[in-house]
């Protein structure tokens, strides 16, 4: 059933006033309270009527309000804030006969799968018709993504219903992060683990002074959109630690990159001996490689590793540039 226009309900701004609400620093809560700026963020994934959609840190319901002029099919409110609860009760009654669940809880400990009452669309078919939705407090939106990128490798959580779009929010600087092609400046691991398993679009950028508190930062709105098929053949945890050893030497060649992932005293021949498996130039810098070529590398990465596998729990960051010596033992170059 459609959903009727909303109610007329008291403003934003009032709502804040009438109970007393203001923006917890510690939480990195900044509000949207303009209504074409929140239908613009609610426009961003693609059209929401009759659609399910997760918003994810609603708070008072200024873009909730915005979900819900499309006239979707259902929406689930996940949000941590409790003080938040009465406006989205509020809300909830004025949305019917649109199904409104709210959900009081931390975003980093819900399952995902719960969020979405629809039967799974095949992963090899259109996108389903389900969302997610956000403008993500600063202090958790990368963490957290990076946790959906894993799920969509797995296509589990939200993504066991088939190929859930996300809209979200995120600091300028890792928008474009996200969405930075292979040479590019701001290209990083996010970059790399991002474009693997999604269509990655920095959609448009709002100015601080939309929010409020405002923000020291831009604010950039990101869809990610699942591939059909990923552009890797290696596990998400794989890539993420390859990407991740790379870029703690962005600045270096990728041999010197490459050769994080390995203990002394095996760590050079290993690194060359990944490099030319993957058939890559050593010389090349981490930010040049396309999301291809990180596949190969860390496709290179496990060959070695099925050989060795007495290196695979090798951590750069936990053992450091001499640890790790015992991992190394009976390995024969």
């Amino acid at each position: 059933m459609a959903t009727p226009r909303l109610p007329p309900l008291p403003s934003i701004r009032d709502l804040l006033r009438l109970y007393r609400l203001r923006a917890v620093q510690q939480l990195s809560q900044n509000f949207l309270l303009d209504s074409g700026v929140c239908a613009r963020l609610a426009r961003a994934a693609g059209p929401l009527r009759d659609a399910h959609v997760c918003e994810v840190g609603p708070g008072p319901g200024s873009v909730t309000r915005a979900i819900l002029a499309q006239r979707p099919a259902g929406v689930t409110l996940v949000e941590k804030d409790t003080r938040f609860l009465p406006a989205l009760l509020m809300l909830r009654e004025a949305a019917q006969p649109c199904p409104v669940r709210i959900v009081a809880g931390d975003v980093l400990l819900y399952d995902m799968e719960a969020a979405f009452p629809v039967s799974p669309t095949p992963w090899e078919e259109p996108c389903t018709s389900a969302y997610i939705l956000g403008n993500l407090p600063f202090s958790i939106s990368t963490p957290l993504v990076v946790r959906w990128l894993r799920d969509v490798s797995r296509r589990q959580g939200a993504w066991k219903h088939g190929r859930v779009r996300m809209a979200l929010t995120f600091q300028k600087e890792v928008a474009e992060r996200l969405a930075a092609e292979a040479g590019a400046e701001q290209r990083c691991r996010l970059s790399v683990v991002a474009q693997a398993f999604c269509q990655v679009q920095h959609r448009f950028t709002l100015g601080g002074h939309v929010f409020t508190p405002r923000p020291d930062v831009d604010v950039g709105v990101v869809v990610l959109t699942p591939l059909r098929e990923p552009r890797v053949d290696v596990p998400f945890e794989t890539l993420e630690k390859v990407a991740r050893g790379l870029f703690n030497m962005r600045q270096k060649s990728i041999l010197r990159g490459t050769q994080t992932l390995y203990p002394e005293p095996v760590r050079r021949q290993l690194a060359a001996d990944t490099l030319r498996l993957a058939e890559l130039d050593p010389a090349c810098r981490p930010f040049q490689l396309t999301v291809e070529e990180a596949g190969r590398l860390s496709r290179a990465y496990l060959d070695i590793c099925s050989v060795h596998p007495q290196l695979a729990p090798y951590e750069y960051r936990v053992h450091g540039k001499h640890g790790g010596l015992d991992l190394a033992q009976g390995v024969s170059l």
